[in-house]
Order: C-alpha cells, then structure tokens, then sequence
C-alpha cells in the first residue's frame, strides 16, 4: 500500500455525497475517539470508587490482569483506531463485501436476527440473545458501540469474547484484511474490520444463530451483508440525520435495506410516515410482517421491585407473570420485540397456533441485563446511568425514572457529543431534574462544558446549572448536592448523554 492511501490522521477526509466532510458519529466514537489510556478519568476515580465499594462485574470485561495479553490487545486496538471511521467514507458495502468474500463468506454459515433503528437495538438483541440461549441454542452477539471494552462488541454465548480470543481472531483475519486495503482505492474503516471480526468469529466457534445490530442505518451498513431470515426494526427518530435524512420516513427509507427478499419483519411502534416506507419495501420483496400492536404487543405492564412485571401476546398466543429486570415502557417494549422475533425465528406465526414454553421465556427474560441503560451503580445516593444520546431517548429514560424511581430530588450529570441535539435532550430532562452538573468526557467530539452550560442555562435557569469540565469532578458535585438532602431523602443522580460518559463513570465508580 503506498503512503498516500487515507488514514485517519490525514487532514482532509473524504467527502460523503454532499461533498462536504462528515463527522463522526455515535456509532464510531467508543472505538476511535476515546483516549486509550483515560488518564483524567483514572487520576480522578480513587475517592469514587471508595465510595462505590468493590468492584462488581456484570457483563463489561475489565483490562486483561496479564500484562502481555493487555499490551496485545492495546496494540490491536491501536489498530483499529487507526482507521478511518464510516463517516470518513462515502456510504459502501464494497470493502466489506470483498474482505467476506476472501474470508470464505463466513456471514453465510449460520442464520441470523438483523436489528435497525434508532433507540433499544443493543437492549433487544441482549434480548433477543437471552431468548435464543434458553432454548439451548448457541449464540453469537455483535452491538455497537461498546461501554467500556471493545471487545463486548462480540460475544459468544452471551459473554463477551475474551481479550485472548479477541486478538485472535484479528490476528487470524489481518492478512486477509491487507490484501483488501491493498486492492481498494481505500482502506477497510474499523467498523468493517470489526463486522468482520465478529462474522469470523461466528463461524469459528460455531453459532447456531447470530444476533447481529447494525452501526447506522441499513442499506449501505458493514453488517448488511449478511441474508437474515428475520429484521428487527425497533422505533425509527432523528438522529444522525446529516447521514440518514432529516425525517423519520428518510431514515426508514434507509434502514429498510435490511429486510431481505422472504424474511420475517418484525416491526417496533413507528412514526406513521416510517411504518408506511417499511412496509412498501416489505411487500416488494415479499417480506411477512409482524407489526407490535396489532401481530404481537404488551398487554400489561406494572411496576415491580428492580424492575416490571409483564404479560406480553406474542405471535402465537399470551405470555403472562414475566419478570424483566429493567425499567421503563420502553423496555417492556423492546420484550416485546425480542420475543416475536425469536418466535419467527422459530417458525411461529398467525398460521402455527403453538406458543414457546411459558417458563423457558420467563427464566430467559428474568436474566436480561442491559448494561449503561438506566443501570443502578450505587446507592446513598441513589446512581443510576443511561446512555441517551437524543431527544427520543432522552425522554424514554426520563418518563422510566419518574415511574420506577419516585426520587424526591434528582441531580443531572450531562456530557454529550457537540453534534447531538443537545438542547432536545436538556429539554427531555428538564422536567424531572432538581439541577444539572454540565460536564464533558474524553472524547474529542464531546462539547465544551462552558458550551454546554450555556444551553443548559437557557432551559434550567441559571441557578439549576452547575459546570464541571472534569467527569471526575461532576460526579462528585452531583453526589454531594444529592447528599444535601440527607440520606434518607430519596434524592438520586443520573448520568446520562452520551455512551462514552456513561462508560467513564461506570470506571469512575468501580464497575467492571
């Protein structure tokens, strides 16, 4: 490859379609924006995690405890992150599809469930996931971004690979992904290097069926070179909308390219214009549909103690007394999602009367967890992280805190990438928010604190906003002022924003 082919660090990086440069987006900034080494966030978290107590593991690897395997994986990841992300590059499957074509097609080699949309795809593929397991089916899982590790992006059996398997895996493939860099006018970006990573990875173990969630979008996504018999499409909203178009029927438009020709599609509740794009593409190319509120939805719904209690019809009859660990209708939701896509994935529809066995599904969703989603870390006071990074979500975390949390006063932690609507997701807060600390992470793309401030102060007041540039020092602000209330008030704090600032506090507070 000659020194003039693009890499990230080149200044000028290539136009998308309207010819102007793109930035990066949510989808790429876990990966290839963060600091590797954290050093803020590390000199920062000793009285944190103090506090916190040990450290607990649910589902997030920590670093490799041996030194060799964790300076192989550094360098992989250094490897990654010195590629371009997918918005460097006009929109294509053709690197993707040339690097699985050398690889053998391995994509090819199991079934599998495609997941698109806006918010709740990691959630329902950890779903969906937990689902396939309880039917003693072997899974892989590929989401994006990651929280804290990239190598949870890929995991087999419902746990993340291991740092060992993980750089073996890439090892394995980096030939292959050489001779494509070498042959294309451009390098492979780290998202389709991953895809293929984690397609490889499926094949090799083996999976009986793969859980696979889009990047962004549908149609022109790395993933979408596999042929799934069943699509999930969970609910549709702006968001990367300089990438995607301006309006939910654009944005269905283009994540309808991942129902393909006879799959099943199981479609969330959407806007009218997108559920109107979707199920044109899914007459024309002879796509069953699945539509919640009318093929399958929830029934019922209550609160209960570290999470809700549901009674969900399915594609072949009711489902009833099942416990989901997590909060909010939009999770309930989400359930619903998950199991009637299992339920086609199984062949179950309008034309088979049978149902899935009642206690394999109440047992599969008991153990969902769905880590940096209205996720408790700690309490006295009360922490709770949500990665919302638009309006929609915004307002999905906000409405589920009010309902399972009843905080007497609540305290807002808020770091978010400068090119989110970051006024739509003060305003989603807004209303259940005592005060709000304005922060940053370490990403490059996060906005200025000050910056932030002063959209905050626009939609609190000046009185409710507090600044604190550091997430270290934010987090502290925000305990303390919940302190104030004493400790058996009731008051909370939530940290939210953005999928990087969640993943540093969950480090900053001693989560795995």
């Amino acid at each position: 490859m000659s020194d003039d082919r693009p890499r990230n660090d080149d200044p000028d990086p290539i136009p998308g379609p309207d010819g102007q440069a793109d930035p990066f987006e949510e989808m790429v900034e876990a990966e290839t924006d963060r600091d590797p080494d954290l050093a803020v966030i590390e000199a920062g978290s000793r009285t944190l995690r103090a506090q916190a107590g040990p450290p607990q593991g649910d589902g997030i690897p920590a670093r490799p405890e041996d030194p060799e395997v964790d300076r192989a994986l550094r360098e992989v990841e250094a490897e990654l992150a010195g590629r371009w992300g997918e918005t460097k590059l006009d929109p294509s499957v053709q690197r993707i599809e040339a690097l699985m074509d050398v690889l053998g097609s391995p994509q090819r080699a199991y079934p599998s469930i495609h997941i698109t949309g806006t918010n709740g795809k990691t959630s329902t593929a950890r779903m969906i996931e937990a689902l396939l397991s309880a039917f003693d089916l072997r899974t892989g899982r590929y989401t994006s971004p990651h929280v804290q590790s990239v190598t949870e992006r890929i995991s087999l059996d419902g746990a993340p690979v291991s740092a060992e398997r993980f750089i073996e895996t890439y090892q394995d493939i980096a030939p292959y992904v050489q001779m494509v860099d070498e042959r294309e006018q451009y390098r492979l970006s780290f998202f389709e290097v991953l895809t293929a990573m984690a397609y490889a990875a499926f094949a090799d173990a083996p999976v009986d069926v793969a859980v696979v969630e889009v990047g962004m979008g549908g149609t022109w996504d790395a993933t979408n070179v596999i042929d799934a018999d069943v699509a999930v499409v969970t609910p549709i909203s702006l968001d990367h909308t300089d990438r995607l178009g301006d309006t939910p029927e654009q944005i269905a438009g283009e994540k309808s390219g991942i129902i393909k020709k006879d799959a099943t599609v199981v479609l969330a509740q959407q806007p009218v214009d997108a559920a109107s794009v979707m199920l044109k593409h899914a007459v024309e190319v002879d796509a069953t549909v699945a539509r919640e509120g009318m093929e399958f939805g929830v029934l019922s719904r209550e609160v209960a103690v570290g999470g809700q209690l549901l009674t969900l019809r399915g594609l072949g009859g009711e489902y009833e007394g099942i416990f989901l660990p997590l909060y909010g209708a939009h999770q309930a939701h989400n359930a619903a999602v998950a199991l009637a896509a299992v339920e086609a994935f199984f062949g179950i529809g309008s034309e088979h009367a049978r149902t899935l066995d009642v206690d394999t599904i109440r047992s599969a969703f008991a153990a969902v967890a769905s880590p940096g989603r209205l996720e408790v870390v700690r309490s006295s006071p009360t922490v709770i992280l949500d990665a919302a990074h638009n309006p929609a979500g915004a307002r999905a975390a906000a409405e589920a805190v009010s309902e399972a949390f009843g905080f007497s006063r609540l305290v807002g932690v808020l770091g978010a990438s400068a090119d989110k609507d970051v006024r739509g997701i003060l305003e989603a807060f807004e209303p259940i928010f005592a005060e709000i600390v304005v922060t940053r992470n370490s990403s490059h793309r996060s906005m200025d604190a000050d910056e932030l401030a002063a959209v905050a102060v626009e939609v609190f007041g000046s009185d409710r906003v507090q600044v604190e540039p550091r997430l270290d020092d934010a987090l502290e602000s925000a305990i303390t002022l919940a302190e104030e209330e004493g400790e058996y008030s009731g008051a909370g704090v939530l940290v939210t924003g953005s999928v990087i600032t969640v993943g540093e506090a969950r480090l900053l507070l001693g989560r795995n």
